[in-house]
């Protein structure tokens, strides 16, 4: 197969301390920002906070892909990210990564499919996300865990 290659970009600008505005094509600015108690003045999502905000973007998307090929039905998902960060690796002791540590994604997805349907929904959409696998590929642990959660039926 020919390489499909896409090209995405974004403009960012420093405000203010450790506070940046980025563009994203036509899209509103994204400010980001840190806690106060990092610096920042807490006007905006810190960068590792979107990377876990992109994770979740970035897996809906994939799934949306990948049950379409499957012809796997669902009505709702929900995410829940959480990654550990040392501050040492921030704060440049050698040999301490800075990025993160351990990321736990929780996906809980509402279906009538079964286990092992959601089971092969996972393991492709792990495989074909690209921020997954960015995380992974840098060696951070990745706990994933998918819950089912019965579809309601309505009269």
């Amino acid at each position: 197969m020919t390489e499909q290659i896409i090209k995405v970009s974004s403009k960012g600008k420093w405000e203010d301390r450790v506070r940046t505005t980025v563009q994203v094509r036509d899209f509103e600015q994204i400010v980001i920002d840190e806690p106060k108690e990092l610096g920042g003045t807490d006007v905006g999502a810190n960068p590792v906070e979107y990377v876990l905000a992109s994770l979740s973007g970035c897996t809906s998307v994939i799934i949306s892909l990948v049950a379409k090929e499957l012809d796997f039905s669902y009505t709702d998902v929900e995410f829940y990210n959480e990654g550990t960060l040392d501050l040492r690796g921030l704060n440049g002791v050698e040999d301490v990564s800075s990025h993160f540590q351990t990321v736990t994604f929780k996906v809980t997805i509402e279906t009538d499919e079964s286990d092992q349907r959601i089971a092969e929904l996972k393991t492709e959409v792990e495989r074909r996300c690209p921020v997954y696998n960015l995380l992974k590929d840098a060696g951070i642990t990745l706990e994933s865990s998918w819950i089912k959660k019965e579809t309601v039926h309505t009269k």
